[in-house]
């Protein structure tokens, strides 16, 4: 297999169910990943290890899910100059808002790119867009995927269109 291009790590393995619709985008385009649950209040050492040796590994863009405090995004974001896309994880609590908020609220010059809560597909799509700015072979990908999003559209207007 390639060298992963993209980390995904969750902070739990109960995220597991969310993330996997990262992996599954990442797979479309035929991107490398590397997969981890590391926790960024467990075993902070670890993230620590890892977001810090990332780039050396060949990483260019991290992928973080968390939820509740959600502060793994965050942290990774403070250790490493590569790209973060944070997925916050919905909970029990205010329906994921407390993960988004963890998330997005980053302090000035440690940004991290959010997507929605549980929004995985979209966090594997967005680090996609972003490598696709070095490899040719990613953007021609994501030219097709933008056709297809456009002609499944197309498709279910004629369907619309033939009941009226």
């Amino acid at each position: 297999m390639n060298t992963p291009k993209v980390a995904v790590i969750m902070g739990s393995d109960s995220d597991f169910e969310i993330v996997k619709k990262c992996l599954i985008a990442l797979e479309k385009f035929d991107i490398a990943y590397d997969v981890q649950v590391i926790s960024a209040h467990r075993n902070p050492q670890k993230i620590f290890e890892y977001a810090s040796t990332a780039e050396e590994r060949g990483i260019e863009v991290i992928i973080g899910a968390a939820g509740k405090a959600a502060h793994l995004p965050g942290v990774i974001a403070g250790i490493t100059p590569l790209p973060v896309i944070g997925i916050p994880i919905q909970t029990s609590f205010q329906g994921g808002l407390d993960s988004l908020l963890s998330i997005v609220q980053m302090p000035s010059g440690v940004p991290v790119a959010t997507v929605a809560v549980n929004g995985a597909e979209n966090a594997g799509i967005l680090a996609a867009q972003m490598l696709s700015i070095k490899y040719p072979e990613i953007r021609a990908k994501m030219k097709a995927f933008k056709i297809q999003l456009n002609d499944e559209v197309v498709a279910k207007n004629e369907k619309v269109q033939e009941i009226l």
